[in-house]
């Protein structure tokens, strides 16, 4: 059993916890997905620390799904809880009449990390959010209002940031949307040479993360900054899941050595404990769109000084713990690992990819996932699929990941697709 449940979770037993958390989801959260979680085995989360979870029979499960990119610390980094209970003590929400001391520091650094001269930022609550303040910068900064998008991006689901995203299932139901706003398949120049005409912004995924974790050819963002120049429209590099160390760079534009106009994050800058969302620019951007309105784009809760003291501590971890570096190199052993997997079992899986600890498992079937996964669980080892390509399992641990964890998955993964494997009918 786990220490101190009872004082956070009530006096059930494990089972109760279950069937009360599944029935409050029913009724009064979201009942459709409820059923899906329940047909799929989802436990009950109620402890979480480094790169594990703990369900409500003390089970652990190394969590490779990474809330989406959120864990990039790993569950509770005592650094970064020990800042935000700290600034609990002090104020914890901004009165917004008066300097905020939090505000300004996590700009500072948020500018001192940033490439290049990256320096204004605004503070937000989500990556949606950062999207949406992106969008809106890009047109006041150049008074145009057409948007180059990536077919396959995601960018969030508020409408200007569903107008970006690149998946008619989740964009149709809410038509008409934000426009004028045009998608070209990624990482494919000629296609966005021609849509820039008139275009206020393209904006891009160093890495498609939802898309099916695609990864561009070196040198695709560098000329995209060209095209961008050439056209008077800006760049807007959206890295709230690629940025802050997940790919084994800072920000995954260094991979090209690209400054982008704007940039989004949010996820990793969290540290695992508290939302917290931005974009930054260039100064002359953003004296172009607010210089002589500063109050045309706020926030009553973003920038709060709980969320500021997280991402200050998140962002000297990443550094002080060399978390960039080790993305890298264990990216190298998880891919290297599921191109091993994938050649086993070529009937199963169609191809890996990936870049740092962002990596994709692409099936030859969405389906066989629903074997897939659920085994993986049973191993003791979460994944995930990426929202706008089912066919793909992401695995997203965790920076501060083991070479023994990575291994550990690895097994559970195998386990899965040789599940999935039998399964076809096909001998081993």
């Amino acid at each position: 059993m786990i220490e101190g449940r009872d004082a956070l979770y009530g006096a059930a037993d494990p089972a109760q916890l279950a069937e009360e958390t599944y029935e409050n989801y029913r009724r009064y959260v979201n009942p459709a997905l409820a059923r899906v979680m329940k047909l799929s085995g989802s436990p009950v989360e109620t402890r979480a620390h480094g790169a594990t979870i703990w369900d409500q029979n003390g089970k652990a499960y190394l969590d490779f799904a990474g809330g989406y990119g959120v864990f990039t610390l790993g569950h509770t980094h005592p650094r970064v809880v020990e800042a935000v209970r700290a600034q609990l003590e002090l104020i914890a929400l901004s009165g917004k009449t008066m300097f905020d001391p939090l505000l300004g520091r996590a700009a500072k650094r948020l500018a001192e990390i940033a490439p290049g001269d990256l320096q204004i930022s605004f503070w937000c609550n989500s990556g949606t959010e950062a999207v949406e303040g992106a969008i809106k910068l890009a047109r006041a900064a150049t008074g145009r209002a057409k948007i180059v998008a990536t077919e396959g991006a995601y960018h969030g689901k508020t409408l200007g940031a569903l107008s970006a995203s690149g998946r008619d299932t989740f964009r149709t139901p809410f038509q008409p949307l934000l426009a004028p706003m045009e998608h070209v398949p990624f990482a494919d120049l000629r296609a966005l040479d021609d849509a820039l005409h008139d275009a206020a912004a393209f904006i891009v995924e160093p890495v498609q993360g939802e898309g099916g974790v695609n990864v561009p050819p070196i040198g695709y963002l560098r000329e995209a900054k060209r095209a961008c120049e050439r056209a008077g429209a800006l760049l807007v590099a959206d890295e709230v899941q690629t940025g802050l160390g997940r790919c084994g760079f800072r920000f995954a534009c260094e991979r090209d050595g690209v400054v982008p106009d704007v940039m989004t994050l949010a996820k990793g800058l969290s540290g695992g404990v508290i939302p917290v969302g931005a974009f930054i620019a260039r100064a002359e951007i953003w004296d172009r769109a607010y210089g002589k309105a500063p109050l045309l784009h706020t926030s009553t809760f973003g920038g709060n000084p709980l969320a500021c003291a997280a991402a200050i501590a998140a962002m000297d971890v990443l550094d002080e713990e060399h978390l960039a570096e080790n993305a890298r190199e264990r990216g190298v052993q998880l891919l290297d690992g599921a191109r091993a997997v994938a050649a086993a079992y070529p009937a199963v899986v169609r191809d890996t990819r990936g870049l740092g600890l962002l990596v994709g498992v692409e099936l030859k079937n969405e389906g066989y996932g629903g074997t897939i996964i659920p085994e993986m669980l049973h191993q003791g080892v979460t994944a995930a699929w990426t929202l706008n390509q089912q066919r793909v399992i992401r695995l997203e641990p965790p920076l501060i990941v083991s070479e023994e964890e990575v291994a550990r998955a690895l097994a559970a993964l195998r386990a899965g697709v040789a599940a999935s494997y039998e399964k076809l009918g096909v001998l081993p």
